[in-house]
């Protein structure tokens, strides 16, 4: 038997090895990634690797002897280049493997701004190596830009002026993270990089990055110029699936996957970052970037494989959390509502809470340091309450 392939050493193909065995499952179980390390945690590279305070060896979830205790092949500097599922064989820059289940983990990449490869001061964030070749920058006490006021960007910009380093954020909408959870939460947002020291330009695009051999500035599209030592680009993700190319597989956004998180062909499944699945929860296509999603997945996948006759769906609630300038932000399912209503639980605009609805439901919320009350909601988005309810549930204490 050829047993499973997982393709890509990130969390989710990590915790889909684990669940594997923890299930049962007694055939090979091969492991295959790109970088040259076992797996690690990204969510530290935008934070405490820069200030200093987590060591690269700290990422790392598991050691060489874990692997071999678990009875997983670890395969890393390794990259595939291409799926058969004709043949059943996945294709690599290290031979072909053969598989009767592939688990598609292979994560997302960083999107660079064109015209800056050749600029020395110019970095993404994505890998370990990113974000200690961003340290090393940061350790010269430079000017920093970040580009992009995203999660990325903002949590960088946090480590940054943890380093009482001078920053500026430039973001082409009118406010941070309005994507994400929204208008009129990206202005609370707005307010975190106001009380954490940083300069945030909003309704500004970026003309060009200036410089010779070195990043030397900043250009908007309004024609001022911002100098800059160091610029961190933090505008998003491309997926990775450019290998699959001529898979047959639909990869429209990200691997494209049913409820059950398989992509259509027998044996072949998505999780992560990389799997775009019909969550039945909200009967909607869904692509998550979250640690949490990447971990249920995974349990969900592994059990699928195992029990083939009676696969459960993957009916998750999105959730995520990022830490800034000392606050922790924390949001539950979605954020495309109809209506966003912002609650001050402490009437001093240090805990708010915003609910989305969605129809006549909760669809998602979010809190700022409150998880308190945030994490009883998740049972309202499961339908366990309406928006009435939710609404209820958050009304400060006489």
């Amino acid at each position: 038997m050829s047993g499973t392939v997982i393709v890509g050493a990130s969390l989710a193909g990590l915790r889909t090895a684990e669940a594997l065995r923890k299930n049962g499952y007694e055939e090979r179980v091969t492991l295959l990634g790109m970088e040259d390390h076992l797996p690690y945690d990204r969510p530290p590279l935008s934070k405490g690797i820069l200030t200093g305070t987590v060591s690269e060896s700290d990422t790392f979830f598991r050691t060489a002897d874990h692997f071999t205790e678990l009875g997983v092949e670890v395969k890393t500097g390794v990259r595939a280049t291409a799926l058969d599922t004709t043949d059943r064989a996945i294709h690599t820059s290290d031979g072909t493997l053969q598989y009767d289940n592939v688990v598609i983990a292979t994560g997302a990449a960083a999107r660079t701004l064109p015209g800056t490869d050749s600029l020395s001061g110019v970095h993404v964030i994505r890998t370990l190596e990113d974000a200690t070749a961003i340290r090393s920058d940061l350790s010269n006490r430079p000017r920093v830009v970040v580009i992009g006021a995203g999660f990325i960007g903002a949590e960088v910009a946090s480590s940054a002026r943890e380093m009482d380093l001078d920053v500026t954020i430039v973001e082409a909408l009118p406010n941070p993270l309005a994507r994400a959870v929204g208008t009129e939460v990206g202005r609370l947002c707005a307010d975190l990089h106001a009380e954490g020291g940083t300069t945030l330009l909003c309704g500004n695009g970026v003309a060009e990055v200036t410089g010779n051999s070195t990043v030397e500035g900043v250009t908007l599209t309004n024609g001022v110029t911002i100098p800059a030592d160091v610029v961190i680009v933090g505008i998003g993700v491309t997926v990775n699936t450019g290998w699959l190319e001529d898979s047959g597989l639909d990869i429209s956004n990200g691997v494209v996957c049913d409820e059950y998180m398989s992509a259509g062909p027998t044996g072949v499944f998505a999780v992560g970052d990389v799997a775009a699945w019909h969550n039945p929860l909200f009967g909607v296509t869904m692509r998550v970037e979250h640690w949490t999603n990447a971990v249920e997945q995974a349990l969900i996948v592994a059990y699928n494989i195992t029990n083939p006759t009676e696969q459960r769906p993957y009916a998750g609630i999105p959730y995520f959390w990022s830490d800034q300038y000392g606050r922790r932000i924390q949001f539950l399912g979605r954020s495309d509502a109809d209506e966003v209503v912002i609650v001050d639980r402490t009437r001093e605009s240090r805990k708010p809470v915003a609910l989305y609805r969605k129809d006549d439901a909760l669809g998602g919320a979010l809190a700022i340091d409150d998880p308190m009350t945030l994490m009883p909601l998740r049972a309202h988005i499961m339908k366990e309450g309406g928006w009435e309810a939710a609404l209820a549930a958050v009304q400060p204490d006489s």
